[in-house]
């Protein structure tokens, strides 16, 4: 019995990584938010807050690795990569310090809350996002800085990668193009994951084993999932949306859960 229970563990812990990676390989992005719920629901982590730094790790080693790929043609504005990421690992620390600080169930509840809003938001239809260049001065600087604090507070204290919110800001604060903000983005997800785990694992809430199977599993789905998007490439955004409905019955699930959990 007990033979058979590590031997699901791993096998849930591998499937569960590689459903991330395929849809972050398929979709281009979104696929993190659902590493919590997989730890939480099919991998079967008990407490809250080892499946959030757990998932953070997993989500750094992820991104660091699409970063590299995006590096290599030329996508990275550097400076303001170094600049947010910098700042945002900064802002990582004290939203993930407020997490562990925070209640497990509670901050459960939270974060489906936040998963309803982002499958809301991935249902509307994408405009474009109008930006033009702007001089390097005091008022880009300030600006990069406001929402590279508030990206990282975000992405800490729920565990998450961020991109939603980074990418936008990122075209919003600098006018950089879209190419080059999801670029220069994957440098700010990788460093803010990794503050997060680093400072849930001062507090031995990371589980080192299962993060490995996690991320192998998400290596080999992401080489699958980018392989199916070149095919799948016209259907993107009926792919988006189908996500999205995904999204939001995962987050249902959890406010099903939580709910019970917090005012039973």
């Amino acid at each position: 019995m007990e033979q058979t229970a590590v031997t699901y563990s791993i096998l849930s812990a591998v499937a569960s990584g590689g459903l991330v990676g395929f849809l972050l390989g398929l979709l281009g992005g979104g696929g993190s938010i659902i590493a919590t719920p997989l730890l939480l629901y099919v991998v079967g982590v008990a407490q809250p807050h080892v499946a959030i730094g757990t998932g953070a790790l997993a989500v750094s080693v992820n991104a660091f690795a699409n970063f590299a790929s995006h590096a290599a043609k030329g996508h990275v504005w550097w400076r303001c990569a170094a600049v947010f990421s910098v700042l945002g690992a900064i802002g990582a620390l004290g939203g993930s310090s407020l997490g562990k600080a925070m209640d497990g169930d509670r901050l459960v509840f939270f974060f489906a809350i936040l998963m309803a809003v982002v499958g809301v938001l991935m249902m509307r239809p994408k405009k474009p996002v109008e930006v033009e260049c702007r001089p390097v001065d005091l008022k880009m600087c300030l600006a990069t800085a406001a929402v590279a604090l508030a990206a990282g507070a975000a992405s800490g204290f729920f565990g998450i990668g961020g991109g939603f919110l980074i990418v936008p800001g990122l075209m919003l604060a600098t006018g950089m193009p879209m190419i080059n903000a999801v670029g220069t983005s994957l440098l700010s997800v990788g460093t803010f994951g990794l503050a997060t785990a680093l400072n849930y694992a001062s507090s031995g809430l990371v589980d080192w084993v299962l993060a490995a199977q996690f991320i192998g599993g998400g290596v080999i789905g992401g080489i699958l999932g980018m392989l199916l998007a070149v095919r799948l490439s016209g259907y993107k955004n009926i792919l988006n949306r189908v996500f999205a409905g995904l999204i939001l019955v995962v987050s249902g699930y959890m406010l099903y859960q939580s709910w019970g959990e917090l005012f039973a």
